[in-house]
């Protein structure tokens, strides 16, 4: 199964970039997108279907206009799970979850901390999200949580670590978090394949910096262990231009 991960700023926005035709040329069985910006009524869904995603769910925020995840696959899932049941951050639009088989694919977009308030509520949607894959792994072992989780890990995940280090992000905490996720049972599925420098998912839209690769790795495929001997390949996809992120992609047998 070939699974690709996008926030996409907007889908709308995407859709006018041209990101139908590059998910037809990508051609994945699925996809898991965040930062969607719409509510379902607000989407010509036919646009998505005639691509071959015949299957689309939709999570928005209450929020119009912010946040927000998607799953658009070509075959059926035999289960939806819309949220966690957690109410501290069901409200923001921000866990989808699809069940194929033994399979558990989640789309997540793990919130920003922007500013002292929103740090708090990053940091405390990071301690109630790692008791919830704890539980869920119990029901559902096979787990690949997709997304943007809006840290990076390792100094080779930014591209300026010393500066950038007290900066949301890169703080210890977050970093300290993501190290606790692997620990937890997880593969970071692009570093299992990949431990080159200078590849990174965002970059800031000031400062000419994604042409000058001024980036983070903020997009991961978290892969849970028992799919170690499944898990083909994992890539970046960096050539893919529809919003300030780019796409990943995760292969699992």
């Amino acid at each position: 199964m070939k699974i690709v991960s996008y926030n996409v700023n907007g889908i709308r926005a995407a859709l006018k970039k041209g990101f139908i035709e590059w998910l037809q040329s990508v051609d994945p069985d699925v996809i898991c997108l965040q930062e969607i910006k719409a509510q379902e009524d607000q989407l010509d869904l036919s646009v998505f279907k005639d691509a071959g995603y015949g299957y689309n769910y939709w999570y928005s925020a209450q929020k119009k206009g912010y946040s927000g995840v998607a799953i658009l696959s070509k075959t059926k899932p035999d289960h939806i799970e819309f949220g966690t049941g957690i109410e501290t951050m069901d409200f923001e639009g921000r866990n989808l979850r699809a069940d194929f088989g033994d399979l558990s694919i989640m789309s997540m977009y793990l919130p920003s901390g922007s500013n002292m308030e929103r740090l708090d509520f990053k940091l405390n949607y990071m301690a109630e999200i790692q008791e919830y894959f704890n539980e869920l792994r119990k029901e559902r072992p096979n787990l690949v949580v997709l997304g943007d989780y809006n840290i990076c890990h390792e100094a080779i995940d930014i591209h300026n670590p010393v500066g950038l280090k007290n900066v949301s992000g890169f703080l210890p905490v977050e970093r300290e978090w993501i190290g606790n996720l692997i620990k937890s049972g997880f593969i970071d599925s692009f570093r299992h394949f990949n431990k080159e420098p200078d590849n990174y998912t965002w970059w800031s839209y000031r400062a000419n910096a994604r042409n000058n690769n001024k980036g983070w790795r903020l997009d991961y495929a978290m892969v849970a262990d028992s799919l170690k001997d499944r898990l083909k390949r994992s890539v970046i996809l960096s050539e893919a231009k529809h919003s300030d992120h780019c796409p990943i992609l995760v292969e699992v047998d």
